[in-house]
């Protein structure tokens, strides 16, 4: 019969039927290897010259890599993308500057001093470290909260004919005292980043960043990007407004700038609308003949070199008031040492940014480590990220990611390894001490407008949403409240609202899984849910049902109502109506008015082994008992002699799929061993396929290993087996009947199978 239905792709299986106890006796477990502490910490500890030397090489990738580094292959395209991104790094480390806030002198100092230890520590060969408008933007706003503009208010000082008048009625800002404080800050803060990094990264706690998901991130730094441009909109204008920081801060924001606009300053603003056209339209020339141009054109540099010498040249600060770089000094700042009477402050702002700054430079590199195949260490990256921190922190700059363009332009352009950063580093340190005075004419709005033109690759991620909506709804949901979060709370608290609404997902997906009522498809040992498929038969008699999630102390009472909803009776409904049942025919055949052959009655009562003691209905103690043995068959699917309405039970078996259930605790245990019992009690065989059985630790006398099975198709198999040579009285009378011997369950079945 199995041969008619075989086909020429088809295949033929022959094996045993295999509960979980019979696989168990005929193939051996291995042997778990039982450790004592002592010889754990002996393993741990332990140390060779080989552990010894990958450790070294762990900690410090360089000595890896370099002596391995094939000069003659991969130096002469370092060396042009080392050229290419560091003119990049000098242009928009100056721009990222005003996003935090400090004199744009330190922007450059930020895409200096973090590479000299990447390219030490680090394990991507293709990321360009440096600033990220994210972490600027939060650095920025720690700094404005903690140094604004009225901490800094002095009286004006008018000079005379023949003396200097101090007049208290007017105030100015201590333009000197204001940015020696705001870089204290942001140095204080990126040495924390980097201290919080370092802690992470020794802790091998890199894992933790993987709960910050693609949605979350993707939501996040669009809403950055949104915080981003509406902070440059001040500066493309150029028009006094008030720092503003925390919730709604944008919207603060764009008040202050529609109250002022009429200060608008025409130069600034034709300057920054001229550099954000230009600068898109360029990189969107690089983007589409990126297979015919062998070097992406440099648009950041052309567009600063140009306004620059417009600037110098028509002296549109002094003619027409544009906002300038104006200082711009050769040379390295001293090392400072941070203020450790900010940390209190700062602590929590420096921990989220230190989480963001690492979450996008680690995704970044594995992409690209994906790309050109090689492995990224994330714990490795955390300490790199970490010590760069630190010691730029230590030279005045602030906290160090890396950005997606810039990393994009040294990939593209040929860079094949962690030389290329370094080559970047020089390109920037040329900058630092020789060039740096000619950027000072530079408008502030062109570096808005290239800041802003960066920003593209964050916006676009909004066409994202529906495709995240047709995969996953839930993931959307995760992407749209961490931006709307992120918008309205400010970047600190929406990162955490964010991750709270994403964990709260997981618990509500957990808390009520998808549970199905599982079918099989004719002929083969495939078992699918019945709502998803046309032609999928039920077994009858048999109900197949499967839980998609770990069962635990939070989701039990959902998977039991679930439960009661397939199988569509209430198992201790049924028990105690079948029992008031039997003791109204019990009275009956006392008074003689029913006929049948005699008995001992029993309790019908199972003790409930849970935790919250239930009370099963027993026959009454003092009921009256015949004199002699009566035996009951009742026939639950007929009509019944006395006026109990009775649940129908239209199957005879239960299977429970676990394959899908990756845990169980000691509450969901002892709940489901309660539920085999009640369906026991009611005369439905439960069996569990797809599970271990390791977690299921209730088993006893009457719920035995024996109800496991290695899957669905054994359990089944088995089944039809059981009722086919089984007897067919019910179970439940026979616990009036206390010669019936227990079923034995036969061990060794072959069966075949068509799939």
């Amino acid at each position: 019969m199995m041969d008619e239905c075989f086909h020429e792709n088809d295949y033929h299986v022959s094996r045993r039927i295999y509960s979980n106890r019979v696989f168990d006796q005929v193939h051996e477990r291995q042997a778990q290897e039982i450790q004592s502490l002592r010889e754990r910490l002996g393993r741990a500890c332990g140390c060779t010259d080989k552990w010894a030397v990958q450790k070294i090489k762990g900690l410090l990738p360089i000595l890896d890599w370099l002596p391995k580094y094939p000069v003659k292959q991969w130096l002469p395209g370092d060396v042009v993308s080392g050229v290419t991104t560091g003119l990049v790094c000098c242009l928009q480390g100056v721009a990222y500057a005003l996003l935090a806030s400090v004199a744009p002198v330190y922007g450059l100092y930020s895409a200096f001093f973090p590479i000299l230890t990447y390219f030490v520590l680090g394990t991507s060969r293709h990321i360009s470290v440096g600033p990220f408008p994210v972490t600027c933007l939060m650095v920025g706003s720690v700094v404005l909260t903690l140094a604004p503009d009225e901490h800094f208010l002095r009286p004006v000082n008018i000079t005379g004919v023949n003396e200097t008048v101090t007049d208290e009625r007017l105030m100015e800002v201590d333009g000197e005292a204001r940015e020696a404080q705001r870089i204290l800050v942001a140095c204080t803060m990126t040495v924390l980043v980097g201290l919080f990094q370092v802690a992470m990264g020794l802790m091998q706690v890199g894992f933790l960043v993987r709960y910050l998901s693609d949605p979350l991130v993707g939501g996040f730094t669009t809403a950055a990007a949104f915080h981003v441009f509406i902070s440059q909109i001040k500066t493309i204008v150029s028009v006094p407004i008030h720092n503003h920081n925390g919730f709604f801060s944008f919207a603060y924001t764009l008040i202050d700038v529609s109250r002022n606009i009429n200060q608008t300053n025409i130069a600034d603003l034709i300057a920054g609308l001229l550099t954000i056209f230009i600068v898109m339209a360029v990189k969107e020339i690089n983007t589409k003949f990126q297979h015919k141009i062998p070097v992406p054109i440099p648009i950041e540099v052309i567009v600063t070199v140009i306004a620059s010498a417009v600037s110098h040249v028509m002296d549109l600060n002094s003619q027409y008031g544009a906002s300038i770089v104006h200082s711009l000094p050769r040379g390295f700042a001293p090392p400072q040492i941070p203020n450790i009477a900010l940390i209190g402050k700062i602590l929590g702002s420096s921990f989220s940014t230190a989480v963001v700054g690492y979450a996008v430079a680690v995704s970044v590199a594995k992409v690209y480590a994906a790309k050109h195949d090689y492995t990224v260490d994330g714990n490795q990256e955390l300490i790199a990220f970490g010590v760069s921190n630190i010691f730029g922190g230590c030279f005045s700059s602030f906290v160090a990611s890396t950005a997606l363009s810039r990393t994009a332009v040294q990939e593209s352009t040929g860079g094949k390894s962690q030389v290329a950063g370094i080559i970047s580093a020089l390109m920037v340190m040329i900058v630092i001490l020789a060039l740096g005075p000619f950027l000072q004419p530079l408008q502030k709005s062109v570096l808005a407008g290239i800041v802003i033109a960066n920003l593209k690759g964050m916006f676009m991620q909004i066409s994202e949403v529906p495709v995240l909506w047709r995969q996953n709804k839930i993931d959307c949901l995760i992407w749209i409240a961490t931006c709307l979060a992120s918008i309205v709370l400010g970047l600190d608290v929406g990162l955490l609202a964010g991750l709270v609404f994403e964990m709260g997902t997981v618990v509500v997906r957990t808390q009520f899984p998808s549970c199905a009522t599982l079918g099989n498809v004719p002929n083969t040992d495939i078992y699918k849910n019945m709502k998803d498929y046309k032609n999928i038969d039920e077994i009858p008699g048999i109900k197949i049902f499967k839980c998609n999630s770990p069962i635990y102390f939070a989701n039990i009472d959902y998977f039991k109502e679930k439960l009661r909803e397939e199988v569509g009776f209430d198992a201790v409904r049924v028990f105690k109506k079948r029992n008031k049942a039997l003791k109204k025919i019990h009275k009956l055949i006392k008074k003689g008015k029913l006929q049948a052959t005699e008995v001992r009655l029993a309790s019908l009562g199972v003790e409930n082994q849970a935790f919250e003691k239930e009370q099963v209905p027993e026959l009454d103690e003092g009921a009256s008992q015949p004199d002699s043995e009566v035996k009951v068959q009742v026939d639950w699917t007929s009509e019944l002699p006395v006026s109990v309405s009775v649940p129908t039970v239209h199957i005879h078996s239960l299977v429970v799929d676990f394959s899908a259930v990756s845990f169980l605790d000691v509450v969901a245990a002892k709940s489901l061993k309660l539920v085999v019992k009640e369906f026991i009690r009611i005369g439905v065989s439960v069996y569990i396929a797809g599970c271990d059985g390791k977690a299921l630790s209730f088993f006893d006398e009457e719920v035995t290993r024996d109800i496991l099975f290695l899957s669905v198709h054994d359990a089944i198999l088995f089944i039809q087996l059981e009722t086919s040579t089984g007897n067919d009285e019910d179970p439940l009378a026979e616990k009036f009947h206390e010669s019936i011997d227990p079923l034995q369950r036969p061990t060794r079945l072959h069966y075949c199978c068509c799939v």
